[in-house]
């Protein structure tokens, strides 16, 4: 980026909608377990459940930047 174009204060941040990727539903134990880059095994299947049991949704958002 040229340094006009990172002084140009018209630029405006992007927004996290389009930043970020969510499922469209709840998150599943799958999703978690792939987002926080395990294997799909059962013990880390029980792992994502018991995640999402207590922090719900966050659990898959504490795994993703």
């Amino acid at each position: 980026m040229s340094e006009s174009a990172a002084q140009n204060p018209d630029d405006e941040p992007t927004p996290d909608a389009v930043l970020h990727a969510a499922p469209d539903g709840d998150p599943t134990p799958e999703d978690v377990v792939l987002a926080s880059g395990r294997d799909l095994t059962p013990e880390n299947l029980e792992w994502a459940r018991r995640r999402l049991a207590e922090l719900g949704r966050s659990a898959l958002d504490r795994q993703l930047p």
